[in-house]
């Protein structure tokens, strides 16, 4: 479905792109562009990742902070400038401005993951720790901008920053000249619209699809409205694109020239990152699978060749084996039995034998002697099996079936 709208006054064109394209000649990087054999046989068309998770600071968030902070006016430098994120934007902007000679504070929720906060002081920002969400974050830069006359750099909704994001689109161009789709995720909007300005206004027939978390879809309700429209309480492990309203800029663009938006759910985005991970072996956040999430929920939806943005890697280690548990899970990965044994010495060896002689690892086993609904001789054993997936789950119970166990549901 298309959502467009006229925009004859658009405010990033093709020229502000390739500007900013040779703005960021030395400072950016020009990332890979890999394909993916496993992907291209599941969609039925090649299918290439765009790794901008392998970009400086781990996301693509570099370029548009750069652009914005680097077409300051000379005064505005010096009052140096300020920015709110949990993340992403703040290592960005962090760079940016060290790289300019700027002075920058970057406001975070004091909940923000220790490796970003450390990597954002690391970069050269001063770091202040507010509010427990990113709005309130957000709300104390505006203030200490409103306060000190330091430079509010805002995270999607200014055309420099969309400008600079659009150099991903030239790049896919240049690397894949035949690309048919550009599937790519979405928060506030910045990225898409960036690379939608940069891919339409050379191949208009590359369609452009945005992807959503189910739980911080702001754009399918506001594009239906002709207007940004907030979602309360976004909700979404994708940190990266938790918005609750798309930014004006960005959303008249995505309006006129974005092709289609999507929404994939939590399952299935775990289950891309695992794949990520497993598969393509590279370490994506989740906001950064998200695009390969909405591949694998309708692999035949795409028309190719597809390149699928990896805006980021920025993954917080406890983040990442909680999602990767979840990923597993949503996978049948897992397989959590319950039964009963005769409570006599080497019962539960005989019953780890045949999960053995299964290809069952067990991760965990709680026996139970004291239910006063087990017989005198009964104990209950509860497993947490790993399993290979749907069909070794279900060999795995007949395995225990047929070895004469009876498994309590």
């Amino acid at each position: 479905m298309s959502y467009r709208t006229a925009h004859p006054l658009r405010s990033v064109t093709l020229d502000d792109v390739r500007g900013a394209q040779k703005m960021l000649s030395g400072v950016a990087r020009t990332t890979a562009l890999e394909s993916s054999r496993h992907l291209s046989r599941t969609v039925g068309t090649p299918v290439h990742l765009k790794c901008e998770n392998l970009q400086r600071t781990g996301s693509f968030k570099l370029r548009g902070a750069y652009v914005r902070i680097a077409g300051l006016l000379p005064e505005e430098r010096a009052a140096g400038v300020v920015a709110a994120s949990a993340g992403n934007h703040a290592q960005g902007v962090a760079l940016a401005s060290s790289l300019l000679g700027v002075h920058s504070t970057v406001f975070m929720p004091q909940g923000a993951p220790l490796p970003k906060v450390s990597a954002t002081r690391e970069y050269g920002a001063e770091v202040r720790l507010h509010g427990q969400v990113v709005d309130e974050a957000l709300a104390a830069a505006e203030e200490y901008a409103a306060g000190t006359g330091a430079v509010f750099i805002h995270p999607f909704d200014h055309p420099d920053i969309i400008a600079g994001q659009g150099t991903v689109g030239l790049e896919i161009l240049e690397q894949c000249p035949e690309v048919g789709t550009i599937v790519v995720g979405m928060g506030g909007g910045g990225l898409a619209a960036g690379i939608a300005v940069a891919v339409k206004s050379v191949r208009p027939d590359v369609r452009i699809i945005g992807v959503q978390a189910e739980g911080a879809a702001a754009y399918p309700p506001s594009l239906a409205a002709g207007h940004p429209v907030t979602v309360a309480s976004p909700a979404t492990m994708a940190d990266g694109i938790k918005v609750g309203t798309p930014g004006p800029v960005p959303f008249g663009i995505v309006a006129e020239l974005v092709d289609e938006v999507r929404t994939v759910s939590e399952d299935q985005l775990s289950a891309a990152l695992l794949l990520c991970l497993e598969r393509v072996k590279l370490v994506v956040e989740p906001a950064g699978a998200i695009p390969v999430a909405a591949l694998l929920a309708d692999p035949g939806g795409f028309s190719g060749p597809v390149v699928s943005v990896l805006s980021g890697g920025n993954v917080d280690p406890v983040l990442m084996q909680r999602v990767l548990r979840h990923g597993m899970a949503a996978q049948g990965r897992y397989l959590a039995v319950r039964l009963r044994l005769t409570d006599r010495p080497g019962a539960l060896a005989t019953l780890l034998g045949v999960l053995s002689a299964a290809d069952a690892n067990v991760l965990d086993v709680s026996h139970i002697r004291t239910d006063p609904r087990l017989g005198l001789s009964e104990a209950e054993v509860e497993l947490h099996l790993e399993t290979q997936g749907p069909i070794h789950r279900t060999e795995v119970t007949a395995a225990l079936r047929e070895s004469g166990y009876v498994i309590i549901d």
